[in-house]
C-alpha cells in the first residue's frame, strides 16, 4: 500500500501543538499507510497568515473563527456539511461547548469543526490570593494593591473592550455604520483606561501566555487576572514551578461573568488536499467526544465537546478548569466573522493600545476606532 502523508498548520503552544502530534500518531497507528504531518507558527504569524496562502500548502490547518467570512468568499476550505456525515456533524453541534461549533457557521456552510475551545476567564495564584473576586470593584481593589495583572497587548485590549461592553449589554457591532454608541464606547474605555492604569507597565507588552508564565514562574507575582483567555496547561501539575487556577471572569453591577469574547480553534480541510476523505474523517474524529475527552485532552489539548468539560478525569487533570469556566464559556459573545473584520481587529487594537499608553487621547481613539470599523465593513 503506497503512503498517503498529508501535512497539517498548527500555532506554536503546548495547548495547540502536542495534541495534534498525539492524535496523528493514534490515528496513523489505527490507518496504516497514513502519515499526518504537522508544522507550527509563533501565534501572531499564525494568524497574521491568509488561509487562502495555507491552503495551498497544507491538507489541514487549524484555524480562528473570525476568518470564516473570507473563508467562505475564497473557496479555499472544503464545506464540511457536504461530505455525507450529517449524523456526526449533528452530534458534534449537540455536544459544543457554547457556540464552539456554531462559529465556524457561516453563509449556510460548516467551514471548520471546533476542537479547541477558550474565552477571556479569570486566572488566579492560590497560594497567593484565596477568594475569587466576582465584581468589578473588588478587581479594582486588588489592582489598586498592585496584585493584578492582564494582557494589554493590542488585540488582547480590543477583546478586553468588546468583553466590557457586552458584560455591561452593550451593542456591539451590529450594524455597518456604527461599532458602538458613542456614550457607551466612552463608559467602556473608562472602565479599561482605570485597570490599565492600577497595573504594572509590563501588561502593556504581554498576551495571556506571558501573564500566565509571569504569574506562575515566580514566588513574587501577580496574584490574579480577571480577563485572559484560558489555558489548562497551567493548572496541570508540573507545567510550570506555580500552579494556576481558572475560574468564571468577573462581571460589572452584578451581571455575572456574561460576555466575554469566544475565542478557541477549529480543525479545517483545504479545498485543495489529495485525500480530502482522509483529512476529513481525521478532522471528524478529534473533534468527536471519544478523542476529545480521551486522548486529545491527556496530550494537553483545550477540548471544545461538552463530553470533556463534564468528565471527572479532564477536569482533575486540570484543577477543574472546565467546571470552573463553564458558565463564562457559555455565555460568550461571538465576534464579528465578516469579510474585513480581521482587518479592523488588527488596526482596532492597535487604536487602542495607543491609547492606554497615553500616545492618544480617548476621545480621538474612540473616533478612529469608529473610521475603521466604517471602512472594514466597506
Amino acid at each position: 500500500m503506497a503512503e498517503l502523508r498529508l501535512l497539517g498548520m498548527t500555532w506554536d503552544h503546548a495547548r495547540a501543538w502536542d495534541p495534534m502530534l498525539a492524535t496523528s500518531a493514534e490515528y496513523a497507528r489505527r490507518h496504516p499507510g497514513v502519515t499526518i504531518e504537522w508544522e507550527k507558527r509563533s501565534l501572531q504569524a499564525f494568524a497574521d497568515r491568509p488561509i487562502a496562502e495555507m491552503a495551498g500548502t497544507y491538507d489541514l490547518m487549524v484555524i480562528d473563527h473570525p476568518h470564516v467570512g473570507e473563508v467562505a468568499r475564497q473557496g479555499n476550505l472544503i464545506a464540511l456539511d457536504t461530505v455525507g456525515r450529517a449524523a456526526e456533524l449533528a452530534a458534534l453541534a449537540a455536544g459544543s461547548v457554547g457556540q464552539s461549533h456554531e462559529s465556524y457557521h457561516w453563509g449556510g456552510h460548516q467551514w471548520a469543526l471546533a476542537i479547541d475551545a477558550a474565552t477571556p476567564v479569570a486566572c488566579r495564584r492560590p497560594d497567593l490570593l484565596g477568594q475569587v473576586p466576582t465584581e468589578w470593584d473588588e478587581v479594582m481593589a486588588l489592582a489598586r494593591d498592585g496584585r493584578v495583572a492582564i494582557a494589554l497587548w493590542p488585540v488582547n485590549v480590543l477583546m478586553t473592550f468588546f468583553g466590557i461592553a457586552r458584560n455591561l449589554g452593550h451593542a456591539v457591532a451590529e450594524g455597518h455604520e456604527r461599532l458602538m454608541a458613542p456614550d457607551h464606547a466612552e463608559e467602556v474605555l473608562d472602565h479599561l483606561l482605570a485597570l490599565a492604569r492600577a497595573v504594572d507597565p509590563r501588561c502593556l507588552s504581554l498576551e495571556p501566555i506571558g501573564i500566565y508564565d509571569w504569574m506562575s514562574g515566580s514566588a513574587e507575582a501577580p496574584a490574579y487576572s480577571p480577563w485572559g483567555y484560558g489555558y489548562t496547561n497551567y493548572s496541570r501539575t508540573g507545567f510550570r514551578p506555580h500552579l494556576l487556577t481558572f475560574h468564571d471572569a468577573p462581571g460589572i453591577r452584578g451581571a455575572g461573568p456574561r460576555g466575554t469574547v469566544l475565542g478557541g480553534t477549529g480543525i479545517a480541510v483545504s479545498a485543495f488536499t489529495r485525500a480530502p476523505e482522509v483529512a476529513v474523517d481525521y478532522a471528524f474524529w478529534i473533534a468527536g467526544a471519544e478523542c476529545q475527552k480521551g486522548l486529545y485532552t491527556a496530550a494537553g489539548g483545550q477540548p471544545a465537546h461538552a463530553a470533556a468539560w463534564e468528565d471527572d478525569a479532564c477536569n482533575a487533570l486540570c484543577a477543574d478548569f472546565f467546571r470552573n469556566t463553564r458558565a463564562t464559556l457559555e455565555s460568550a459573545w461571538v465576534r464579528p466573522r465578516y469579510d474585513g473584520y480581521m482587518r479592523f481587529q488588527d488596526r482596532g487594537g492597535d487604536i487602542l493600545h495607543a491609547c492606554l499608553r497615553g500616545d492618544t487621547a480617548p476621545r480621538a481613539a474612540l473616533e478612529a476606532l469608529e473610521a475603521a470599523y466604517r471602512e472594514s465593513r466597506r
